[in-house]
Formats: structure tokens, sequence, C-alpha cells
């Protein structure tokens, strides 16, 4: 089975391990891992690497990413989402004094550059034990807030009730962002209380849920997207001459001739395309901060920090 990377659109129901797992047999390799974990609750893209291309996953893990997702004012659970129990209930009369002002008011205080204070149940480690573990072991967690960007986050439909209100949202964001968090304060600011029912994750940085398989499609062969073409997605390209491209894969300095100006990485492709490696270029030189073997050395050699 070749390097690169497949795009899933993973079911409800489903934890992003059983994806992999399921992935794992039917490309025949152990060499599965993928970037963002998708709660089982939640449905959509799922960014699978295969073989050498896991070592690509660490830089897909912190793109930007959109989501569409349902919020419930009316209710605060102990998930912060529909799978936990319920903790407070508003009255029908709070329901009703929620105006569309104040839920855009509350959004907006939500938006731009803000500290969120993770889901308790999130699996960031606290004393190397995950938060949810803790929890669900009746341990009180609190998790300190952190900086994220909400670049987007609008209203595409409003359904009231009496006991709730339903916004079905659009969201885009950093990474580290948990929408359930949103959820929770937008609820939290408008004294009903808030919660997620329903998530999906529509966007990768460039990489869309559209172009991804369902998992009874799946079929890694043929939905493979070569390690070359993604970084290419990714990063800008240079094609090197063959001994250059030798020199880089044996670990060395090369000149930089034809490489493009950037600050960040820059992939680094043999002439018949290949992806040899992640290249940091200096003032005079360029070296190879991540390495592509080819398949067959792949093959002998120990899997990535990607891994799932």
């Amino acid at each position: 089975m070749s390097s690169g990377i497949v795009l899933v659109d993973k079911p409800g129901g489903m934890t992003s391990h059983d994806v992999v797992a399921r992935t794992r047999r039917l490309a025949g390799t152990r060499k599965v891992g993928h970037a963002g974990t998708l709660d089982p609750m939640a449905t959509g893209l799922l960014i699978l690497g295969l073989n050498s291309a896991t070592r690509l996953l660490t830089y897909v893990v912190g793109l930007d990413k959109e989501y569409t997702a349902t919020i419930v004012l009316g209710a605060d659970t102990t998930t912060d989402d529909a799978e936990g129990e319920t903790l407070t209930v508003a009255s029908p009369a709070a329901i009703s004094a929620v105006t569309e002002a104040a839920i855009a008011a509350g959004i907006t205080a939500l938006s731009g550059d803000i500290l969120q204070v993770p889901s308790s149940v999130s699996a960031i480690k606290v004393n190397g034990e995950r938060a949810y573990a803790r929890v669900r072991a009746g341990e009180t967690v609190e998790l300190k807030s952190r900086p994220v960007t909400i670049s987007a986050f609008e209203v595409l439909e409003t359904r009231r009730g009496e006991d709730r209100i339903e916004l079905d949202v659009r969201v885009e964001c950093s990474t580290g962002t948990y929408i359930r968090a949103l959820a929770r304060d937008l609820g939290a600011g408008l004294g009903v209380g808030g919660h997620l029912s329903a998530l999906r994750r529509t966007r990768i940085g460039p990489f869309m849920v559209g172009d991804a398989a369902s998992l009874e499609d799946l079929a890694p062969a043929q939905q493979l997207i070569a390690s070359a073409s993604a970084a290419a997605m990714l990063f800008p390209t240079v094609t090197l001459d063959a001994q250059r491209a030798v020199d880089l894969g044996h670990g060395k300095r090369i000149g930089l001739e034809g490489f493009p100006e950037t600050s960040g990485p820059i992939a680094a492709l043999a002439p018949g395309g290949r992806l040899i490696g992640l290249v940091s270029a200096g003032s005079t030189t360029a070296r190879c901060i991540v390495n592509f073997p080819t398949d067959a050395a792949a093959e002998d050699s120990p899997e990535g920090p990607a891994q799932s």
C-alpha cells in the first residue's frame, strides 16, 4: 500500500480509532493515524495518514477547522453535549425572555480572539491522565482557559419551543477550539444553560468533507491522495534536481536554487514528483526537518508520532 492521506466522512456512533482500525484492515497496513479526534457523537471529516504520510499529520492537526452544529439553549449537561446528564433546566419564562438580539450579542462575545475553558470531559491531560477519565472516575476537573480564535460564528436557523431554543450554527475556528464549550458558554451567558446536540466537521484547512469517502464506500487504495499531492496543498513546493534529491535523502544540506521565498516549511520533491521531505531554508542552504522514505523503506521504519 502506497503512502498518502485518505479523507473519510465519519458516521455518528463510532470513535475515530474505530475508523483507523477499519482502514488498517482495508489498507493492509498498521501504519495508519488520524489528524484530530472526533467524538463518537460527531460526524464529518477525518483525515487519515497511511505509512510514511503519517508524518504529515502533525501539520494537519494545527490547521483551522469548520463545523456545523446544533446548540440547545435551555439546559446544561455534565459533558456539555446531549450525551451527558442534565444539570439544570431553564423555565419556560426564562426561555421566552431570550431575544434574538441577546443571542446575537452572546455570539459576538464568543467571536474573535477569546479565552476558552475546554470541556471537562475533553482529552486534555491533567497530571498525566485524560480529563475525561478523571471526570468519569468521579473527580471534579477544572481546566485552565486557553486562547482560541473564532473567525466565524453564525446562526443558520433558529427553532423555538416552550422548553428550548435550538440554533443550527456554522463555526470556523482555530485548532484546539471546543464547540461544546461554545454551546455551554453561550447558554451560560444568556442565563438559561446550553449544550451541543449535533456536531459535524466540514473542513480542515484546505480539505473538505465533500471530497471524503463514506465509511461504507471506503477503499483506501482508490481514494488515496499521494503524499506529494497532499504536501502541495499544505506547503510551497520545490522540485529538486537528481543530485540534490539524493543529497537531501541522505540528510545533507542542499543549495537554495529554485526555492520559493517563505519562512515556513517547503515540500521538496524528486524529479519524478515523489515527496522527499519537508525542508527549512536558511540564508544559503536548506535542511530536512521531516523526511519521507520510499514505501519500501517505510515498511521497515518505526511508526511515527501521529499514529493512533
